[in-house]
This record gives structure tokens, sequence and C-alpha cells, in this order.
């Protein structure tokens, strides 16, 4: 019986293609295929969003779109809790009404994790680094952590250097903006909220004399305590679109800075 004969240089070269396939399928990464790599986190909103991408995430997905003034009002989609059936990591915050659906969604494979939502600095600087470590980004974690105290202390130093007469201004807050009273340097005269301010409310807050008050954009029911002749400073506490945690920060400087300094 005849036998075909290959060429040892045959041989050779096809081996040599049959290594390079291999080589190339063995060392494919999730950024070949478009995804960056890293675990795919599905945040509810902006938020959690903004704190993820702070940790280090860079596949990180929002539901709930940046132009929605008030979250916790969004109606979640079928695509929605698609996306979190498809993820790493889910993140949400206790307060948020779907929250229960998302970690209902999140099934066996993504891990449901619950979000503190506080932007006092303490509190994001913590949610950043327990993120890294969930996520396995602790050095990212660290490096922005880092950044954001730099940042953090550079903004409260400007934002005092606008006290009128240098004295501290005396402030109400609503209760989720209390943040950027710290960030000015100041400790609240009084608070309100999250509901809407109660005729006593108005009484007692108006008798501290407040010069300003730090309105919550997201929930703001318009003017807070009329009469009072307080100047009102919507705080915006969401990141926007660019998931930018330090630019909630340098914004809410800027308003201070401004309505301080009476510009």
């Amino acid at each position: 019986m005849a036998h075909n004969r290959v060429p040892v240089r045959h041989l050779v070269a096809l081996s040599a293609g049959l290594l390079l396939l291999t080589a190339c399928g063995s060392t494919s990464s999730s950024a070949d295929n478009g995804r960056p790599a890293g675990p795919v986190v599905v945040a509810t909103t902006t938020w959690e969003a903004a704190l993820a991408k702070a940790a280090g995430a860079t596949n990180v997905k929002v539901l709930v779109p940046a132009q929605v003034k008030h979250a916790p009002d969004y109606e979640l989609k079928p695509s929605d809790l698609t996306a979190v059936a498809g993820a790493d990591f889910v993140l949400y915050a206790s307060f948020e009404p779907f929250a229960g659906r998302i970690k209902e969604a999140a099934g066996s494979k993504a891990k449901p994790v619950e979000v503190t939502l506080d932007n006092h600095r303490d509190a994001t600087a913590t949610e950043v680094t327990r993120l890294g470590a969930a996520f396995g980004t602790e050095q990212a974690a660290a490096r922005w952590n880092t950044a954001f105290a730099a940042e953090y202390e550079k903004l409260a130093r400007q934002v005092k250097a606008e006290w009128p007469a240098g004295k501290a201004p005396v402030v109400v807050t609503q209760t989720f903006t209390s943040w950027a009273a710290d960030l000015a340097g100041v400790q609240p005269a009084g608070s309100y909220g999250p509901e809407a301010v109660t005729p006593a409310q108005l009484a007692e807050l108006s008798a501290k004399k407040p010069q300003f008050v730090l309105e919550n954009a997201g929930m703001s029911t318009g003017t807070v305590l009329p009469g009072s002749g307080a100047k009102q400073i919507d705080i915006v506490n969401y990141p926007g679109e660019g998931l930018d945690m330090l630019a909630v920060y340098r914004s809410a400087a800027e308003q201070l800075r401004k309505a301080l300094s009476g510009s």
C-alpha cells in the first residue's frame, strides 16, 4: 500500500501555526472581546456607579439615567433586570424602592452590594475602600482616596476663605446636604427633611436667623424658608453622566463660594 509523504518543512510550518493559534486563544482577555477587563458592575444610579468607578471598576453600567432628577422615582425596565442578571456585582441603596427587585434579579451569579450613599468625606472614602476590596482593585481605590483627600482639603480652604467677614455663616441644611456644610467648615444650626417643612419647623428654623439654606436639588419642593431672608443654595448629590465623584464636591464648593462671597 502506498504512503503519501508530507515534506518535513510542511509539518514544521503546520505545527508552528497550531502553536500560534493556541497561544492566541490562551492569552485572549475580556478587553480583546470588546469588554474592559475587570468585573461587570451594574449600579442603580450614577451615585453608586461613580463610587464604583472611584474604587477602580472600569466596566460599569447605570440603570437610572443621569437626567432623572429623583432617582428613586424611576421605573425599572425588563432590560434593566436583564443587565442585572448578567453582572458580577449589583450596587444599590437600601432606600431605593426597587432594591428588592434588584436583589431578586441578581440571581445566583451577580453579587448584590448595598451601598451607603452619603457624601460626607469619611463616608465616601470608606465606601470606595470597601468596594475596591470587593472588586479586587484595592490599589486603584487607594489612589483615588489619596487624590480625593487632597482635593477635599483644597476645596474646603477655598470655601472657608469666603466666609463673610471671616465668620462662619449660619446655615440650615436638608437631611442629605449636611455634607456640604461640612465642606464649608460650618456646623448647621438646624436641619429638615426629607419630608417637606411643616409650619412648626418653618417657625423654628426661621427663628435661628439662617443666612443660607442648603437644599437638596433632587428633592426640592421650592423655597424652604419663605420670608426668612435666607439665601437658598441647591446642592446636587448625584454625579452626572461622567460618573465623577470629585465633580460633585467641586460643584458644591463653587456654589458655596459664590453664595458666601455674595457674587
